[in-house]
């Protein structure tokens, strides 16, 4: 089969991105990856990265966009570094819970950044890795708040016209980068969602080079 793949599953909160990443994982492994398939979220997933993710969430922190945006890139630096590199290098696919799609459209669309600068940023973090497709699930505002958790984080807390500007800056970014950005629905079964995220993963594959 086509070398070890990575994928990031975008959208807002309460479109289901951890089920569908533990989806995901679980039907690579079945593909053929046995029991290496990396699974972590953006940020975090380091001993660095967590600590951010608490003070990036946490309600009684007040910062600057741009602030904000230089926090999620040292997270996503020591990620990549430390855990999505060498996973890729061992052979490991990896599913990510967010990625670089979700700070263009946090702080860029919604927040009132330069998305193109928040790109060139994002890539500056990674030292240009990119995941070889990002599945950016959609669901109206008003459909995925009763998903989200009971109590707000401090992004989720910004409101619906802030949710509303960062749904519309993924289907925008959507179309700007069709070559590795797709969109799907997550306003039916869970099923469904999860066979529409593996055709689409199955198209990358197959264009992958054979090793």
């Amino acid at each position: 089969m086509s070398g070890a793949p990575f994928i990031a599953l975008e959208g807002i909160d309460g479109t289901g991105k951890s089920t569908q990443c533990r989806l995901l994982a679980e039907w690579l492994r079945g593909r053929g990856h046995g029991n290496a398939v990396t699974e972590c979220a953006d940020p975090g997933g380091t001993w660095l990265g967590d600590r951010l993710r608490a003070v990036l969430l946490d309600l009684r922190q007040h910062m600057s966009m741009r602030a904000e945006v230089l926090l999620f890139m040292a997270s996503r630096a020591e990620l990549v570094e430390r855990v999505i590199r060498p996973a890729l290098a061992a052979g490991s696919a990896v599913v990510t819970d967010r990625f670089l799609v979700s700070n263009v459209v946090y702080q860029g669309h919604a927040g009132g950044l330069d998305p193109e600068e928040l790109w060139r940023l994002c890539l500056f973090a990674t030292d240009g890795l990119q995941p070889d497709l990002s599945i950016v699930l959609d669901l109206t505002v008003e459909r995925a708040r009763p998903r989200r958790k009971l109590e707000a984080d401090r992004i989720e807390g910004r409101g619906e016209e802030y949710q509303e500007a960062a749904r519309q800056g993924f289907l925008a970014e959507a179309r700007a980068h069709p070559e590795r950005i797709c969109v799907v629905s997550a306003g039916r079964s869970v099923k469904t969602i999860h066979r529409d995220i593996v055709r689409e993963v199955e198209r990358v594959l197959e264009a992958r080079p054979r090793t």
